[in-house]
């Protein structure tokens, strides 16, 4: 069995018609599904802190909404499937995109950083992979992925469109090789991005046709609001929202809700996500 096949592998036992769609709605532009939620942050604040005095200085919700996600997908596996070719398959991993600047100015580049991450995961593993990740970019800016799309730039226009095109032939019958799969920030299970570090709240960020991220997260910036508690009483709060675009190829709405759900609860208990998850396997 080759790294590919071990990394992935093609969806064989679905009902009729989760086959049947992917040659209906041809592209993940038009399979979209767009969902809005928020959490309440008051817990999540006081296991972060915690976090931040025993070793992880570093820590934010970026990493709590990674891990949680990583948790998730070890429970609710359909979640990390993808379209390629018209066919569902399913990942062994979990590959995680986000977009980063060096410096929040608004002349600073910015690229894409991409971690893979066992579905046994723990926060702490998520900390450490996206630190370094982090740190090693901004260390040294550039690297494979800027260098890959600036070389792609300097062709003339119509030899840049004929080599997308030829790209994306060759993403449609999984030919483009493994490492430049490995740079491409289109080929992951899950992109996430901070609206909060922008000061501004979540917006709905499309799906791409080309690669394989069949889930977008973007979150915003905390928010206050007053709420009655279980006695009736009036209590402040603090929130963040959230918002997912979905590919609804890969699992129906019904499983996509226990996700949801299931994600929302390891937020309230921030604490499970320092335990290593027993990985239920999606269907063959």
């Amino acid at each position: 069995m080759s790294k590919r096949e071990k990394e992935w592998r093609r969806v064989k036992t679905l009902p009729a018609m989760s086959e049947v769609v992917p040659f209906i709605m041809v592209n993940r532009s038009g399979a979209q599904i767009f969902v809005k939620d928020s959490i309440e942050t008051d817990r999540l604040e006081k296991y972060m802190r915690e976090k931040q005095q025993n070793g992880m200085p570093n820590l934010s919700l970026m990493h709590i909404f990674i891990a949680a996600y990583v948790k998730t997908v070890a429970q609710r596996p359909a979640i990390d499937r993808f379209i390629r070719g018209q066919r569902v398959w399913t990942r062994n991993n979990v590959e995680i995109a986000l977009t980063i600047k060096k410096e929040m100015v608004l002349e600073s580049p910015d690229t894409v950083v991409k971690i893979k991450l066992p579905k046994t995961a723990t926060l702490k593993e998520v900390y450490e992979s996206l630190n370094n990740a982090i740190t090693s970019y901004r260390n040294d800016p550039g690297g494979d992925f800027d260098d890959t799309a600036k070389a792609f730039t300097r062709l003339p226009a119509l030899l840049f469109k004929l080599a997308i095109h030829t790209l994306k032939c060759m993403d449609y019958f999984n030919l483009i090789p493994r490492s430049l799969q490995d740079l491409s920030p289109f080929h992951c299970s899950y992109f996430i991005t901070s609206m909060g570090s922008l000061g501004i709240p979540a917006i709905y960020h499309h799906l791409y046709d080309f690669g394989t991220c069949p889930i977008f997260f973007a979150f915003g910036t905390k928010r206050r609001a007053y709420t009655l508690d279980a006695e009736g009483n009036i209590k402040k709060s603090s929130y963040v929202d959230f918002s997912f675009t979905l590919d609804e190829r890969i699992c129906d709405g019904y499983y996509y809700a226990s996700a949801l759900k299931y994600m929302k609860a390891l937020l309230k208990n921030p604490w499970r996500l320092d335990e290593p998850s027993e990985v239920v396997p999606d269907i063959k």
